[in-house]
């Protein structure tokens, strides 16, 4: 066996259901599950219709790089959404799912033998999206904790981060919107990633699976976006990877994209290629028709402000919360333990939340989730708002007891 699985950790997930061993959920409730970032919203009829309009495509085996059409659609969003045109031949390719690209893009980057001085690291967001960390686990590499600034949203400080780490760096993941912060990278800290990309020599990947959910008017910046702006039009060590399971209600569709450094992209298909990585005919249909409408983009958006304008103020009134300037979890500071906080709440209200400790790891001496938990307000505005009144039942409940 692959002795560097037994480097990984369980997931979230799994120590959730650890955690609730034991408990006997409220049966005076129903369940309402704010734990897992599925959304829930109906997948537009129109992405039905075109899935079932191309059932003939299962006769036939898909090329790894895509149809030239669905290249071509995943380029004019970028250029409708970000102003950019980058070339669909060479600078996108598309792939099943963010999630399965993030983790598959450090196996093509990393050269565990590059640096024979110490081990090759990736530095990645803390709290952050946990295949930044198998994946650089699996890739030979060590995973290095950025941490977190509170008074920023949760933003990085990448200050924080000694030259010693990033000289051996040899991929930093960046999450903007953040998972599970929300926070949103501006140009200025770009530039500042974008400079130590240069002095260090190391690959972005920049996952931006959430970057259609915001509650700003102006829209979340984006990591090719910036580069272009500052005048690095070459993208060098620079991909994005993009998703439409959030954008367009699809996680079941496994559809997304990665765009940017044309030279990694061609590596990356070398790779996916023999990792046997080719999206279906039938979801790549599905995924041109939900890459060339937008309208379905502003209705789901739409839904999320309606929804976290009524649920953030009733939370905010006994917890430490705000809205966040994008996605759709709330990043909030509980009186206590995060586990045993969501543990009695499962108790007494059958309501699930994650314990934010499950999203980052310790490091420099600390925990940055703990203490916090992530409430993922993916159910319609009805459930989310009872399951809100339930947990302001639940704190105060807490503060009353002496």
């Amino acid at each position: 066996m692959n002795p560097l699985l037994a480097t990984l950790q369980p997931y979230p997930f799994e120590r959730l259901r650890a955690l609730f061993a034991g408990v006997t959920p409220s049966a005076a409730h129903r369940p309402i599950s704010l734990g897992i970032g599925e959304p829930r919203h109906p997948t537009p009829p129109f992405i039905q219709e075109s899935m079932l309009g191309a059932l003939s495509g299962l006769a036939v085996y898909p090329a790894t790089g895509g149809e030239p059409r669905l290249r071509e659609a995943c380029a004019g969003w970028l250029q409708r959404r970000y102003g950019l045109t980058l070339d669909p031949t060479r600078q996108v390719l598309p792939v099943n799912g963010s999630r399965e690209a993030l983790f598959a893009f450090a196996q093509t980057v990393i050269d565990p033998t590059r640096d024979t001085a110490g081990e090759a690291v990736v530095v990645c967001p803390n709290p952050f999206y946990q295949i930044y960390e198998g994946a650089a686990l699996l890739a030979g590499a060590t995973p290095w904790y950025a941490p977190s600034d509170p008074a920023r949203n949760f933003a990085v400080d990448w200050d924080r981060v000694p030259p010693e780490v990033w000289a051996r760096t040899q991929l930093v993941y960046v999450c903007s919107p953040g998972n599970p912060t929300g926070a949103v990278m501006p140009l200025e800290e770009w530039a500042k990633i974008f400079a130590l990309s240069d002095r260090y020599g190391f690959t972005i990947a920049s996952d931006e699976c959430y970057s259609e959910i915001y509650f700003r008017d102006e829209a979340p910046l984006g990591g090719l976006e910036a580069a272009t702006r500052l005048g690095r039009t070459g993208l060098e060590r620079l991909v994005a990877f993009t998703s439409l399971s959030k954008r367009s209600n699809v996680p079941g569709l496994r559809s997304g994209f990665v765009a940017g450094d044309a030279a990694i992209l061609q590596k990356f298909l070398l790779y996916r290629t023999y990792h046997g990585s080719a999206m279906s005919p039938v979801v790549q249909a599905a995924s041109v028709a939900a890459w060339n409408d937008e309208a379905h983009v502003v209705d789901n958006r739409t839904l999320y402000r309606e929804k976290f304008a009524q649920v953030t103020p009733l939370l905010a009134s006994v917890m430490d919360v705000r809205l966040p300037d994008a996605g759709f979890y709330l990043w909030a500071g509980v009186a206590g333990s995060d586990e045993s906080f969501a543990r009695d709440l499962l108790a007494q209200y059958n309501v699930t939340v994650l314990p934010g400790s499950y999203l980052a790891r310790e490091s420099q001496g600390l925990n940055p989730g703990a203490g916090r938990i992530r409430m993922a307000l993916v159910a319609d505005t009805a459930e989310c708002l009872e399951a809100a009144q339930r947990i302001v039942q639940f704190v105060q409940s807490r503060k009353s007891i002496p």
